[in-house]
């Protein structure tokens, strides 16, 4: 039994569960403009990505829908800052189903954690916005915090937001600590628009990784920053993703990372079998096109049917 766009169903099966995604809808009520690479940016038309989204999720009924971060743009003004969070809030809120949000690096130059997180009604607890849900016995979902470590969102003074400066000053020489000048390879990620995972965001990984483990579950971890360097450029990465996939690594439930950021999009399958899949950004789809998509989980892989920007992948796991 096959499925358009050329993927195949496993032997007929029917999905254990299907969910939809999009990423870096970045909206803001200004004329349209260029990334610092030149790539052009529609901020306006992407609430209409998003609501031909919801739309069309709501046709095929997804458990739930994943959003990977960014949905308001930095450029957005900021005495329109929380208009703009609701509004896009309120789009997804039309969608018939639970919405899980990650936040990325343009969420928090507009609205500080501590009124961003109740806003995107993520389940953290301290001002943190990791946390993990099992919708069904096979599977497991982990939400990683990207900006756990990082020099925007906290209070000045936060103990995070000072290890995060400590980090850019030891890594990155440049005045402009977004600036990747003069760094190479994989330093060229210690810019101050990334961020990093914590000790303890770590150690409750490892745990719940254990316990996925115990249960025979698949994990898809999720998170606003690329975990892999074979998915990504090297400027999107995760300043501390080698640690992240070393805690993945332990564990052979871990299936596939997924997530946003680099808006080109890329996928990869790293040594240990684990697939990586960064989704193309809602943001830059001209008008008319669109970037989104639903996944449809079997017990031995995910198939993702994206539209236009987005493209079809299907992800086979290592046993």
């Amino acid at each position: 039994m096959g499925y358009a766009n050329g993927l195949l169903c496993p032997l007929g099966k029917q999905p254990l569960l299907s969910f939809g995604v999009i990423s870096d809808v970045q909206y803001a009520d200004i004329d349209d403009g260029s990334s610092f690479l030149g790539v052009p940016r529609y901020y306006r038309h992407s609430v209409s990505v998003l609501q031909r989204a919801v739309k069309k999720w709501n046709q095929e009924k997804p458990m739930f829908v994943l959003n990977f971060g960014d949905i308001v743009d930095g450029y957005c003004p900021k005495d329109q800052s929380m208009i703009a969070v609701k509004k896009i809030v309120d789009e997804f809120d039309k969608f018939n189903g639970t919405v899980y949000h990650m936040i990325g690096n343009h969420c928090l130059y507009n609205l500080p954690r501590k009124d961003l997180l109740p806003l995107l009604r993520i389940p953290g607890h301290d001002g943190h916005a990791y946390f993990d849900f099992s919708p069904t016995p096979e599977y497991r979902f982990v939400i990683l915090d990207a900006y756990d470590i990082s020099a925007i969102g906290w209070p000045e003074d936060h103990p995070n937001t000072l290890k995060a400066l400590k980090v850019l000053q030891e890594k990155n020489p440049n005045s402009d600590k977004n600036s990747p000048s003069g760094l190479v390879g994989l330093a060229r990620r210690f810019l101050m628009f990334n961020g990093g995972v914590g000790k303890k965001q770590l150690e409750w990984l490892d745990h719940v990784l254990q316990e996925a483990t115990k249960l025979n579950q698949n994990v898809i971890v999720c998170c606003h920053l690329p975990l892999d360097p074979g998915a990504s450029s090297f400027a999107a990465l995760l300043w501390n993703y080698d640690e992240v996939m070393d805690v993945i690594h332990r564990y052979s439930c871990v299936k596939v990372c997924m997530g946003g950021h680099d808006h080109k999009g890329g996928q990869s399958v790293d040594s240990h079998g684990v697939h990586h899949r960064v989704l193309e950004a809602a943001l830059e789809c001209p008008p008319g096109t669109d970037s989104f998509g639903h996944i449809d989980a079997f017990d031995d892989r995910l198939l993702l049917f994206g539209t236009d920007r987005m493209k079809s992948t299907e992800m086979v796991f290592r046993h």
